[in-house]
């Protein structure tokens, strides 16, 4: 009984190790790739990567003017949600991320001209935030890249 027992374990021990270290499985070339699943598993790797931190900082940054919806206030803060001005320029969406904008917006018809300070540092959490919104709130508007940005000027900040 004792032989029978340690035969078992011994072979589900072998087993185990063959199957961890790729023992009885495709070679690398050949295995199928795994598709990412999820709300943005139509984005690029790099880009659902950022998603994490584009929600933090809207949550964080955005959330008191655009809202939790993304619906914005009438009249004085623009909705971000099916938002024509955000989705005509992207890049002018980080760029007016990372700098602010004083101009007037026509966002859905309706005249905004709420200055907008700036609400990041850098061209990474721009556009991380920005591709947040193009694929919430109802977006499914794409995304923006780093190469995109990459002749955005960060304008120094008054003290």
């Amino acid at each position: 009984m004792k032989k029978a027992s340690l035969i078992l374990i011994s072979l589900f021990a072998i087993t185990l190790m063959m199957s961890s270290c790729g023992g009885g499985s495709q070679p690398a070339a050949e295995q199928t790739a795994v598709k990412a699943t999820g709300p943005y598993a139509d984005l690029p790797a790099d880009i659902q990567a950022m998603m994490p931190r584009g929600e933090e900082l809207y949550k964080t940054k955005c959330t008191v003017c655009h809202q939790v919806t993304g619906l914005g206030i009438d009249n004085v803060f623009p909705p971000v949600s099916k938002a024509d001005y955000l989705l005509a320029d992207k890049v002018r969406a980080v760029a007016q991320t990372l700098n602010g904008s004083k101009i007037e917006m026509i966002v859905n018809g309706k005249k905004y001209t709420q200055e907008m300070v700036p609400q990041v540092d850098t061209k990474e959490d721009a556009v991380a935030v920005i591709n947040y919104v193009l694929n919430n709130f109802g977006n499914k508007d794409g995304f923006v890249t780093m190469a995109e940005v990459q002749g955005i000027e960060i304008k120094p900040r008054k003290k």
